[in-house]
């Protein structure tokens, strides 16, 4: 008997790789005789670098970044076998995972990290980006991962704002003259399994914003248009 074992991650829980070893143990205890094929799937959160690093034989990466809260980590990124397209993954720097229950913010929280990472990655003459999206423990519109790669956010007397949720609401002015010019020859591509919209009842604060720390009566603060 021929076996595909083909699972995601397990959330908070285990990479799609681990799950997919320990089912196929259990599987040889069972029937011993079977033949067993292991092929993670990934959905843009969490694993999803090592999966699509691991199916085509390429490159991990180390970097010391920011993490969620800015403290200092490190985080993993890959180059595929073809040598020229990068994946990111936000739950590596920005990730919920990284996060204790108890201190989960998103008002706090920063993508600075995820940014870091892509600049990283750029030093390695890439010409596309696989941006995996899922997993993240941040809600800051992105204005972190951009910060990092040269970008401004300003509040109407020209100040910084916070590279997090709470600067959003006070951003008056963005600058992108500064962005790192290598990103003008670089591809995004955006890896997420769902189509929600940015703002609204079906937007992706609503749907998502509990599970990274916000209480009901801080979801509205996002969803102004």
């Amino acid at each position: 008997m021929k076996i595909v074992i083909s699972p995601d991650s397990f959330k908070e829980c285990l990479p799609a790789w681990k799950v997919a070893e320990a089912l196929a143990t259990g599987w040889r205890k069972v029937l011993p005789g079977s033949q067993l094929v292991c092929l993670p799937v990934a959905d843009g959160g969490e694993g999803t670098l090592e999966t699509l690093i691991h199916a085509t034989d390429g490159t991990f990466y180390t970097k010391k970044v920011t993490g969620p809260l800015g403290e200092s980590i490190h985080a993993q990124y890959g180059i595929l076998g073809n040598q020229t397209t990068a994946v990111i993954e936000l739950a590596q720097a920005s990730g919920l995972e990284l996060v204790s229950p108890v201190l989960r913010s998103p008002l706090y929280t920063t993508s600075f990290g995820t940014g870091e990472l892509i600049l990283a990655a750029l030093e390695h003459n890439i010409d596309t980006v696989i941006l995996c999206l899922g997993g993240s423990a941040t809600n800051d519109g992105g204005i972190g991962l951009m910060s990092a790669l040269g970008a401004s956010f300003t509040d109407a007397e020209g100040l910084s704002v916070s590279v997090n949720g709470m600067g959003l609401a006070a951003i008056h002015h963005i600058d992108l003259q500064h962005l790192d010019p290598r990103l003008k020859n670089v591809k995004f591509i955006a890896a997420c399994d769902v189509t929600n919209p940015l703002t609204g009842d079906n937007g992706a604060t609503r749907v998502f914003g509990q599970q990274k720390g916000p209480v009901l009566t801080t979801l509205s603060n996002w969803n102004r248009e």
